[in-house]
């Protein structure tokens, strides 16, 4: 059997068994598909089982929403094999076609070594991480992210319109527009794709009277806590392991969330949105700055993704197991332009995938206790510690991309000689 279906043999294996592996593992690693997308869109479409005496509501719509408002389209979706199935598998029969799509742009016809050590990347770290990878709405924007940037050289406006969709289902895409809009050179049609996209968006909601919610997720996010897994609750997690300083781990029935509390809490809370935000202003002057100096997509398009999307976990109050997701789309991005390069970040992160799965949801519930285990605390500090060394990297990589600019051993190649960015990674 040829490369290429040795390839979609794996793909199906990985996905059953990723689908398989939610329902086997303990602490319910599909139950945001059950728990809240199902009941959402349930209600949405007037199902009076979801409802309840409130009546039909629509999230994002006729209520307030914790998510962008594109979110309920995929949650709608399911419903499509919903009748077949039930709703959780429908979900994730969803996310295996749109994977598979998405798949299929990047494999192509797997003549290329670096797209189809891309792809197999990509179905390792699925694997690595597990079943919240494809049980979170995660599992809708990774696929489209990988697909817009891929697109971004040769077809750009359809790759920002897949990206600004992205964003509006969650957010975290916008980490992927911004890089492009400061590497890519057709500017216009970046905006341009982003804005389509958006403007009809905000139209829809405009015309069915959810203007009062469309940029509630905004305000939502400002309000939240420190959240067990964000690297910056490591110390309260230290804390509450230890019994010291009245720290201790709380859930958050509004978010439905596990959060941390103890001493200067509230200070860290009130500081990291304006340190993440500075983070990614500082970022996105260094890709500037390789752009003045002439660097190439292909060189510095990944780098600033990377370390964007990177900032936007690294550095952030809010911190889930599916976040590690986001990571993906670079990553396949800079093995197919230059393996050599994004070999071994690529390895460490299904390295911190792995990790990411052995906290959660194998060994979660000894992390959902006033005072959680040390032994788990240590594994999500091992977790936490390999994405802040994989976030400077990727500074230190962005640092010298822009440096270097255009200069001729910028741009001799690391392997054999492709045509630009995998034929412009079309």
């Amino acid at each position: 059997m040829a490369r290429r279906g040795w390839m979609w043999v794996a793909f199906a294996l990985v996905h059953g068994f990723v689908a398989v592996a939610g329902y086997q593992l303990p602490n319910a690693p599909m139950g945001d598909v059950y728990l809240v997308y199902e009941p959402w869109s349930g209600c949405a479409l007037g199902i009076m089982d979801y409802c309840g005496t409130s009546g039909r509501q629509i999230v994002g719509i006729t209520e307030p929403w914790v998510y962008p408002v594109l979110a309920l389209i995929p949650m709608l979706a399911a419903w499509l094999f919903e009748a077949a199935v039930s709703y959780t598998p429908a979900w994730a029969i969803l996310v295996t076609l749109v994977d598979a799509v998405a798949f299929a742009v990047l494999l192509g016809d797997a003549r290329s070594r670096g797209r189809a050590l891309a792809a197999a990347f990509w179905l390792t770290f699925m694997v690595a991480l597990g079943p919240v990878g494809m049980y979170r709405l995660e599992g809708i924007t990774v696929p489209l992210a990988i697909m817009g940037c891929l697109w971004l050289v040769r077809r750009p406006w359809l790759g920002s319109a897949l990206l600004a969709a992205g964003t509006w289902i969650k957010v975290w895409p916008a980490a992927l527009l911004a890089a492009a809009l400061v590497a890519v050179r057709r500017r216009l049609a970046i905006v341009g794709g982003a804005v389509i996209v958006s403007a009809a968006t905000i139209a829809v909601v405009l015309a069915l009277g959810g203007g009062r919610y469309l940029f509630g997720f905004i305000s939502d996010q400002t309000g939240r806590g420190l959240q067990i897994e964000a690297p910056v609750s490591a110390v309260y997690l230290w804390f509450s392991a230890l019994d010291v300083f009245g720290s201790q781990v709380y859930y958050s029935s509004d978010l439905l969330t596990f959060q941390v509390t103890g001493p200067g809490v509230d200070a860290v809370v009130a500081l990291m949105t304006p340190l993440l935000a500075a983070s990614v202003l500082a970022l996105l002057l260094l890709g500037v700055w390789g752009v003045r100096r002439g660097a190439h997509i292909v060189r510095l398009y990944p780098a600033l993704a990377f370390a964007l999307v990177l900032a936007f976990i690294v550095v952030n109050k809010v911190g889930s197991p599916q976040y590690m997701t986001w990571i993906v789309a670079p990553l396949v991005y800079g093995l197919v332009v230059d393996r050599a390069t994004w070999l071994r970040p690529a390895a460490f992160a299904v390295a911190a995938g792995l990790l990411t799965q052995i906290v959660y949801p194998i060994y979660y519930n000894f992390l959902m206790t006033d005072h959680p285990a040390p032994g788990v605390v240590a594994l999500l500090t091992a977790r936490n510690l390999a994405l802040v060394v994989m976030f400077a990297w990727s500074v230190i990589h962005l640092v010298r991309v822009a440096r270097e600019g255009g200069s001729a051993s910028a741009r001799a190649p690391r392997r054999r000689p492709a045509s630009v960015s995998e034929r412009s990674a079309s």
